[in-house]
């Protein structure tokens, strides 16, 4: 093996590695839920602050991360991302209050928008050749599937019998490898000039903050109260400016001519419909399993093992039916089909079998699994060639903000966490889930149409 090969190969292991580690804490914290509310004595908003912590950081920063690695060189800001969360990681871990969690996760959220986007142009400079960068992509790919799928599983052994902090404290000898593999692989490339759009930023991250804000605390305060009006009204002031600055400056982060291509337009939104249902219902089954149900977090983790195993697969599959089907065909079936799965959810109940989840989440697994390789099929198909990686990162922002926005909306739901209004706001998210991803259907069959894709 020569060494161009050897380091191309290091490049794709460090690549992936960083994808591994963001994807992991994805999942991962769900399992460790109720094991954090007694450490640190705190309730439903305290522990939405938690996830959402992470996704709010990650889904602003995504955009201009990818600027930033143009213009500093990806290898360099992906050694920074890699450092920021291996040190990130062990502050989570070693986090004596919430507060001090919640800040841990934010500076998480930071290091995964430096990693992700860097991950793929890192890929780009080391496999010049199309044929060899798309089995890199695919390897790519699929260690964070894997990972995403490992998560609750690897979270749930890891709670059980080392504790909740060793979900964070994995991730050091990860990051270290991580860290290694680039310094000694990762091609220095020098990066070019380019505008970076920190006053767009600056309100991007002012508006996701705000609305997260309010949604989070209104579970504690109620929807009336002057912070929680205050702190909403702030998030659209902020969206407003946004807006502005985008459709002014010569650079913006997020070109706004995207949004005159309907199919654009409705690949994000699916986006949006999608993370929010998932994420949302996977914060709210994981506190089911755990407070209502009394499972360990080890036995949370296997609960999750269809829907997590069937992600995997599916997605693989869809893949190979985009091209047979069509997008549209897939996107809508997807969309029915999870829709379906989590309408046969409804009738969940404290004392109900497990057995009879199972059907319905490999259902819902199944639709979202198709749903998410052909929206991104669809993004990249309906912008020119020259706005592919814009579009790209626009696309996983959408879905990160989704994510963001069910848990902060689901957990209203279930802020109570006594049994009857917990099952009853338990039932209200999965019929608000059903009801969303119904409206996505209908939305993707009318406006998803072959001679608006490869524009």
């Amino acid at each position: 093996m020569n060494t161009s090969t050897l380091s191309s190969r290091g490049t794709l292991l460090a690549s992936a590695l960083g994808l591994v580690i963001v994807l992991l804490d994805v999942s991962v914290v769900n399992v460790a839920l109720d094991a954090v509310r007694h450490q640190f004595a705190t309730d439903v908003s305290g522990l939405q602050w938690v996830i959402n912590a992470y996704t709010l950081v990650f889904a602003a920063l995504l955009l201009t991360s990818g600027a930033l690695g143009d213009r500093l060189g990806a290898w360099r800001v992906f050694l920074v991302g890699f450092v920021v969360f291996t040190l990130a990681s062990a502050a989570c871990g070693w986090s004596s209050s919430l507060p001090a969690l919640i800040a841990a996760r934010l500076l998480q959220g930071l290091g995964a928008a430096l990693l992700v986007p860097n991950s793929l142009a890192m890929l780009q400079h080391a496999f010049p050749d199309r044929e060899q960068r798309n089995r890199a992509v695919g390897w790519w790919g699929g260690m964070g599937a894997v990972s995403l799928a490992a998560g609750p599983v690897l979270g749930g052994l890891l709670v059980t019998h080392l504790g909740w902090r060793s979900i964070f404290l994995i991730n050091l000898p990860i990051g270290l490898l991580g860290i290694c593999l680039t310094l000694r692989h990762a091609a220095r490339v020098a990066g070019h000039q380019r505008t970076i759009d920190w006053a767009g930023q600056a309100a991007a991250i002012l508006a996701l903050a705000a609305l997260t804000w309010a949604l989070t605390e209104a579970a504690r305060l109620g929807w009336t109260h002057v912070r929680v009006l205050g702190s909403a009204t702030l998030a659209f002031i902020a969206l407003a400016v946004f807006i502005g600055i985008e459709s002014r400056i010569r650079a913006p982060m997020l070109p706004l001519e995207l949004f005159r291509r309907p199919t654009f337009v409705i690949a994000s939104a699916a986006g949006v419909v999608v993370n929010f249902a998932y994420y949302g219902l996977i914060f709210v089954f994981s506190l089911f399993f755990q407070i209502q149900q009394h499972l360990s977090p080890q036995m949370t983790g296997l609960a999750f093992l269809p829907m997590t195993v069937v992600l995997i697969a599916v997605n693989v599959l869809a893949g190979r039916l985009i091209a047979r089907v069509g997008p549209r065909v897939l996107m809508v079936l997807g969309l029915l089909l999870a829709a379906s799965g989590y309408l046969l959810l409804m009738p969940v109940s404290i004392g109900g079998s497990y057995g009879y989840l199972v059907l319905p989440m490999l259902m819902s697994a199944s639709g979202i699994a198709l749903m998410v390789p052909t929206m991104t099929n669809i993004t990249l198909s309906s912008v020119d060639a020259s706005r592919a990686g814009v579009a790209s990162g626009v696309l996983n922002s959408a879905r990160q903000v989704g994510g963001m926005l069910g848990v902060a909306v689901f957990g209203y739901l279930v802020r109570d966490t006594a049994p009857t209004p917990f099952m009853h706001g338990m039932h209200l998210s999965i019929g608000l889930a059903v009801v969303l991803l119904l409206g996505g259907s209908v939305l993707c069959w009318r406006g998803i149409r072959p001679d608006r894709i490869n524009a």
